[in-house]
């Protein structure tokens, strides 16, 4: 393929903040660079927001998420070649990043039934061909996500398959500042969609109209899709990790939401907020707000670049003691086209959990916060998301941490 377009699939006809071609062929050399770190030939990726970091080329996201209908090859040194789903090259036309375009022999079972194991060998062999061809003898590949029956035909091939997830994840976790204008993009619809959500909030008002706003808002304004639904009220918000539900919110309740949206552009808008509904917010919701603020204020105020993660869980503000057993899963993760690497673990879970790593410039994170006692009647979800500088951090995330939502 040859040319350069400066929009692509969902994104024609929008105007973006920076060069999309910029973005990306850095992010497919990000992955690159890790590759040749690996000493792999190549890679192999299935999930689709791999195969969109690499080459931006987009099908059908979710529902090829689905199934193994899709994927792209990089070699380290030489082509990339996008396995799509259905003969569409459209889809990828004069993206900078996409040398050959073929249709994936799927072998799925619900695709391609009994002809399952002769569609593998078919793929398997394609893959050996590219390898052979470009790997300069080196049969190493590492390989992101793939069921039983893809691997088995890969190494009855010959190839060695290797664990391609840390490849892919090391190299997104360093944003270009092309990437962060994008998230920027991707945030302002966020916090437009939340705006919009915080003017419908009236009592009697269900959990999933209140969401299908935010959704709304994100799709109108060029947004993808949203990965969880993640809003709750009243007694539904403690414990955590209720999806919103055809309960209608009543005067004076708590409405603590995580908004997982993946926006412009493909990037995600990870924030959280709780609300109280209709009302003056009692002495109870107060607290429980103030304190989750104090935690998410603390734990952004200890991130710097070169900082362990060990150290930045090991200083993190200390849950008490009601609401340590309905900690949230995570202290801080990364994001960025969805939530990736890494899991900052909270300090009583390091010794099972926890992984070292360091901060580094460029990384963007979520510091989390849930507070809500352990046999309580509310809880409150608080997230910010942020950058890590070269001195610092820097927001990213701007709606106001307020209980009444302005």
């Amino acid at each position: 393929m040859t040319g350069n377009v400066r929009q692509h699939g969902a994104m024609e006809f929008t105007e973006a903040p920076v060069d999309l071609d910029e973005v990306r062929l850095y992010r497919l050399n990000r992955y690159r660079e890790q590759l040749q770190a690996l000493d792999v030939a190549g890679g192999v990726l299935f999930d689709q927001i791999n195969t969109r970091y690499v080459t931006d080329a987009t099908n059908m996201q979710v529902w090829c998420s689905h199934y193994e209908t899709r994927c792209v090859f990089v070699a380290t040194e030489g082509p990339v070649v996008l396995f799509d789903y259905a003969n569409v090259p459209h889809l990828a036309e004069g993206l900078p990043t996409i040398d050959e375009y073929r249709v994936n022999p799927s072998f799925y079972y619900f695709t391609a039934g009994t002809r399952s194991e002769q569609r593998a060998r078919e793929f398997g062999a394609q893959i050996a061909d590219l390898v052979a061809s470009h790997g300069g003898g080196n049969k190493r590949l590492a390989v992101d996500r793939l069921s039983a029956l893809g691997v088995d035909n890969l190494r009855a091939c010959g190839l060695e398959v290797l664990d391609g997830l840390p490849p892919v994840e090391t190299a997104r976790v360093i944003k270009s500042p092309g990437e962060l204008a994008l998230m920027e993009a991707s945030i302002a619809v966020c916090e437009q969609g939340m705006r919009t959500m915080y003017e419908a909030l009236q009592p009697g008002i269900t959990e999933n109209a209140l969401w299908a706003k935010l959704h709304e808002t994100n799709i109108r304004l060029g947004g993808e899709w949203i990965e969880t639904r993640l809003l709750s009220s009243g007694p539904r918000t403690n414990p955590w990790f209720r999806e919103c539900s055809m309960r209608a919110i009543d005067s004076g309740d708590m409405v603590s939401f995580d908004t997982d949206l993946i926006g412009p552009y493909g990037y995600c808008s990870d924030i959280s907020r709780s609300w109280v509904c209709g009302a003056p917010p009692s002495d109870e919701q107060q607290s429980l707000h103030a304190l989750a603020r104090e935690q998410i204020e603390h734990n952004i105020g200890i991130l710097a670049p070169g900082k362990a993660f060990r150290d930045v869980s090991e200083q993190a503000w200390q849950i008490p003691e009601p609401f340590a057993g309905n900690r949230y899963s995570s202290l801080i993760h990364g994001v960025g086209l969805a939530d990736e690497y890494p899991s900052i673990k909270h300090w009583p879970d390091w010794p099972a959990k926890g992984y070292d790593g360091v901060l580094q410039p460029g990384m963007t994170l979520c510091v989390e916060s849930y507070l809500g006692a352990a046999g309580g009647t509310q809880g409150v979800k608080l997230e910010e998301q942020v950058l890590i500088t070269e001195t610092g951090t820097r927001r990213l995330s701007s709606y106001p941490l307020t209980l009444d939502g302005s």
